[in-house]
């Protein structure tokens, strides 16, 4: 039992190296008619083993890589139906005791640190609230003086209690740094969505690499962090690696590893897995990292995801460009975040000025009304929903409903009337005859009478000034 000061925190030997590089190795030289026919077996939607991955990872053909594509996004379309849920990231401290090579936050960068007191939360949260949003990611760098479980434990509480005529936050996820099952208790009190944590690289020589001199190098107590959030009762947990550290390939296997081993321990595993890139950030070039993935490989990746784990929440951000997420969203993922700021009141400083220093670079600098308009040109419904974490359809039960099917069926009216909500409450005619026309079209699509015919009640009850209707 491995330990960090005085606690105990479980065997971290599920990301067993050894193991991936010998799959790596037994499949590197994989034929077509060995890919041709894993892609075949992909297409019963119900994952994929290790071997199978990992020789996925060989496609390179057109054709093959076609055949990948239209199967993750039958996957997702049969599981999530047509909807892309959108949320937005806040940034409340910028305080970070680690060195990470690859970030902004990093200590040796020298600018002025802050963080946020609770009456310019409220303004950013306003802000975020005039934009439309309901579903936000708490961020925060690693600072266990400047920055207290305490402090986010009263940061969801403005964030929560906030609200204005229109709008409100109904479900904060939550990204900081790894801690004891004791804080994780006190975030599941808190009622956080999802805990959020990347592993950054599961190559264990790279991370401590990338990590030196930092709290946060410790890989053990980093990689057990969804153990202890676990056995706090906080069932939705998020992973994530930053492409481009490492091997993709390795990285994507060792994230097979450890959603199997919280499934094998805990009966559910990763709620989502985001898929960053690394970015230009303060302090470091790009030419510094060896492992930097095109285009081509990176959509691979993100299909083959969505193949291997089927129910899993896929998340794109905006560190990607408009082109590639528009891709993407065709490709499995099921997840976007929209008008996003990565610095500390970013939002006020976006209104009023020059930015604060940022995590790292945002790509996609849409507004939400930009994005939302743009998917609905693509055919997906813009989700605002939070109805699944209010209704206790989290963990197990959320993935009971994933793995039947169900879940579309409450995923899409929740849709449809949360993209309504927004088109009356922020958006300008346009988009509101846009959105009626598109709302008329998927209501029709709904082949359950009664969930048709509470959709078409929930849409006119919210043109007569409901709000937060949901299933």
């Amino acid at each position: 039992m491995a330990k960090y000061g005085d606690q105990n925190y479980g065997e971290a030997n599920f990301i067993d190296h050894a193991l991936i590089e010998s799959v790596l190795e037994k499949t590197k030289d994989a034929t077509d008619e060995v890919i041709d026919t894993i892609i075949e077996k992909a297409k019963l939607k119900r994952g994929l083993e290790l071997e199978e991955i990992a020789v996925l990872l060989q496609a390179h053909s057109p054709s093959q890589l076609e055949k990948i594509y239209k199967i993750a996004s039958d996957i997702k379309q049969s599981i999530y139906g047509n909807r892309v849920v959108l949320f937005a990231p806040l940034y409340v401290s910028n305080y970070c005791v680690n060195n990470c090579v690859y970030c902004g936050y990093k200590r040796e960068n020298e600018f002025p640190r802050r963080k946020l007191n609770e009456a310019e939360i409220r303004e950013e949260v306003r802000i975020l609230e005039r934009m439309g949003h309901k579903r936000l990611a708490l961020e925060a760098g690693e600072d266990p003086v400047n920055c207290t479980i305490d402090y986010v434990i009263d940061t969801l509480r403005i964030i929560y209690d906030e609200a204005t005529a229109k709008s409100n936050i109904r479900r904060v996820n939550v990204n900081i740094a790894s801690t004891t099952v004791e804080n994780y208790r006190k975030l599941k009190e808190a009622e956080i969505g999802t805990y959020i944590l990347f592993q950054e690289t599961y190559y264990k020589p790279t991370y401590l690499e990338m990590h030196p001199r930092s709290l946060k190098g410790n890989y053990e107590y980093h990689l057990t962090a969804f153990d202890r959030a676990m056995q706090a009762g906080v069932d939705d947990v998020g992973a994530g690696v930053l492409f481009g550290l490492s091997d993709y390939r390795f990285e994507v296997l060792a994230l097979m590893l450890h959603n199997q081993h919280l499934e094998d321990n805990y009966g559910v595993g990763f709620h989502t897995i985001s898929v960053p890139r690394i970015k230009k950030a303060e302090g470091m070039e790009l030419n510094e990292f060896n492992h930097i993935l095109d285009d081509e490989t990176f959509k691979k990746i993100v299909a083959i995801l969505r193949i291997a784990v089927p129910f899993t929440g896929i998340i794109l951000s905006t560190r990607e460009t408009k082109e590639i997420r528009d891709e993407l969203i065709h490709h499995g993922v099921s997840q976007l975040s929209a008008g996003s700021c990565t610095g500390v009141g970013g939002y006020k400083e976006s209104e009023e000025g020059p930015k604060e220093v940022a995590q790292f670079k945002v790509s996609d600098e849409r507004s939400p009304v930009e994005v939302i308009k743009g998917l609905i040109e693509a055919g997906f419904i813009p989700s605002y929903c939070t109805s699944c974490y209010r209704m206790g359809r989290t963990g197990d039960r959320f993935m009971s409903l994933a793995k039947s099917g169900q879940i579309q069926h409450v995923c899409q009216p929740n849709a449809l009337m949360t993209l309504k909500e927004y088109a009356l409450d922020f958006g300008d005619e346009a988009l509101n005859i846009q959105v009626d026309e598109f709302v008329d079209k998927e209501i029709k699509k709904i082949s359950d009478v009664k969930t048709r015919e509470t959709v078409v009640k929930g849409i006119q009850d919210l043109n007569d000034g409901v709000r937060d209707i949901f299933l």
